[in-house]
């Protein structure tokens, strides 16, 4: 049964003072929903925030991980790290890793593969790019991109998966998919995973939409059937903000 989820990605904002300061109001506020709450801060403060929020129905992510057990990969993070650290869920293959650090459907299945070996859920990430959009292209690349990274897989893996749809053209730029046009890229990637491991796997799988979720846009976005929750940007450094977008289910 799939679960709805609101998770926040803080990428490279906030130092330690504001991370304390942000989840102190994220703790302040009242969730009227039943969605899970995920916040995920940088690499710096994933233990003071896992500290802080111990105790809280807020679940602390990580942004990223590399694919390698250990070794000489300067500046990266592994899965055990994450782990020591109260870490149990990892979001992987975001836009900006692509298009900023070149990580590609290969790549991004061996970080899928080692999150997995290491018992993390991951919340993967896939989207068209504008051009993709108006050529009418977008159903084949996101196709490909779920395929490619994740179409290895047993169907029983699946249920340590969550799956985050960001149409590229709609992240940081105030435009948003409409409504429809979310439902319908999500209604098309539930057929996608029926296709291959069934309609079990499909209908169990959870689709968040990754795209300038605001408040004002929230609620809409998330009545559609197979929109389950959102990974929000922006939205996300602001407390009342971000829980408005929790109680928009």
């Amino acid at each position: 049964m799939r679960k709805n989820i609101v998770a926040g990605n803080w990428k490279m904002n906030n130092d330690l003072p504001l991370s304390e300061a942000l989840i102190s109001d994220l703790k302040r506020q009242t969730k009227t929903s039943n969605a899970e709450v995920m916040i995920a801060p940088t690499f710096t403060n994933l233990w003071h925030a896992f500290e802080a929020t111990r105790h809280d129905d807020i679940e602390v992510i990580a942004q990223n991980m590399h694919f390698a057990e250990n070794g000489a990969y300067t500046g990266e993070v592994s899965a055990d790290m994450l782990k020591s650290v109260g870490i149990k869920t990892v979001i992987l293959g975001h836009s900006e890793r692509r298009a900023y650090f070149n990580e590609d459907d290969a790549i991004l299945a061996k970080k899928v593969d080692q999150a997995l070996s290491k018992d993390l859920r991951v919340i993967f990430c896939f989207g068209e790019e504008l051009a993709d959009r108006k050529a009418a292209n977008h159903e084949a690349v996101v196709e490909s991109q779920i395929k490619n990274a994740l179409f290895h897989l047993d169907a029983s893996a699946f249920k340590n998966i969550v799956l985050a749809y960001e149409p590229v053209w709609a992240i940081g730029t105030g435009e948003t998919a409409s409504p429809e046009q979310a439902q319908d890229m999500h209604k098309f990637i539930r057929k996608t995973l029926n296709d291959k491991y069934g309609n079990q796997v499909a209908d169990d799988m959870t689709i968040l939409y990754g795209g300038s979720v605001k408040p004002a846009n929230a609620k809409e976005i998330f009545s559609k059937p197979d929109v389950d929750g959102g990974l929000i940007g922006g939205a996300a450094l602001k407390a009342e903000d971000f829980y408005a977008i929790v109680n928009a289910f």
